[in-house]
């Protein structure tokens, strides 16, 4: 039995991953900007659930809530970084408060969270750290720039932690969900820029935009399948560094792997070039 620590348990994702962490026989703690939501929604959990307040991109309080955790349950075990929103627009789009927020919540607020958990990790030489990333965090499309912006940014910190933490005992494991049938393309999750250039409405972007309207709550990832995924991946003896989860992120991420691939043998003498002429 583990101890996880969820943030964004409210809803979505998040809330799936407590389901199948508890049916797993493990202890959670639920971290939300509304705690009582967190427990409402598992009335039968017991002693096995902590819900905590956790605003992530509050310093005090997420050290607050690390140390409820320890001290209702004496470790943490699995930092589960769920909590994000997203940024619908063109890069050029998008106003600069629009996305230093989109930042504060999905890079800075993961960070806060690191932060005020990292030290019980290290405490126990143990620990499993698990960035919910996105199909957006490893290839970047039309109209989700800025958000994929943020999700580049925490896959490149979370494969320099996982080298930094691993002769410490801790574990990391990027999670790059597809389309998955939750609120994430709702107003309380996403936020779409309020004004728009007429010259990309015709193009990718517009399309982008229509797809988001289109496929909310008809997305074809089951959110209880990738929980249930996650809790297992976390739980074998070897998880991953990275693990898509959907057909639709497993083929566009194979697809621009390939991509980079060609591209290099084809530019490679270029690349190569560059070197001084007495390095190997």
């Amino acid at each position: 039995m583990s101890v996880w620590f969820v943030t964004g348990a409210a809803r979505g994702l998040g809330a799936e991953i407590v389901t199948a962490a508890l049916a797993a026989g493990h202890q959670v703690v639920g971290a939300a900007r509304h705690p009582e939501a967190v427990t409402a929604r598992f009335p039968d959990a017991g002693d096995r659930l902590l819900s905590v307040a956790l605003n992530v991109t509050d310093e005090a309080a997420a050290h607050a809530a690390a140390a409820a955790a320890v001290g209702a349950f004496g470790r943490i075990d699995v930092l589960v970084n769920n909590a994000g929103r997203g940024l619908l627009g063109a890069v050029e789009e998008l106003p600069d408060d629009a996305v230093r927020a989109v930042y504060e919540t999905n890079v800075f607020g993961t960070l806060t969270v690191l932060r005020a958990v990292l030290p019980t990790m290290r405490a126990q030489r143990s620990g499993h750290v698990v960035t919910i990333s996105s199909i957006g965090g490893f290839t970047g499309s039309p109209g989700w720039g800025v958000y994929n912006s943020t999700k580049f940014a925490l896959e490149g910190l979370s494969e320099a932690l996982a080298r930094e933490a691993a002769p410490l005992g801790i574990g990391v494991t990027i999670v790059e969900p597809g389309y998955f049938r939750t609120d994430f393309l709702d107003g309380s999750s996403l936020h779409v820029g309020a004004g728009t250039i007429d010259d990309y409405a015709g193009g990718p972007v517009g399309a982008t935009r229509q797809r988001a309207a289109d496929v909310n709550h008809a997305q074809p990832g089951d959110p209880a399948k990738a929980a249930a995924a996650i809790v297992a991946v976390v739980d074998s003896p070897e998880p991953p560094l990275r693990i898509q989860l959907g057909r639709d992120s497993f083929d566009a991420i194979a697809a621009k792997l390939a991509f980079v691939a060609k591209e290099q043998a084809a530019w490679r003498d270029v690349s190569l070039s560059t070197d001084h002429d007495d390095v190997g």
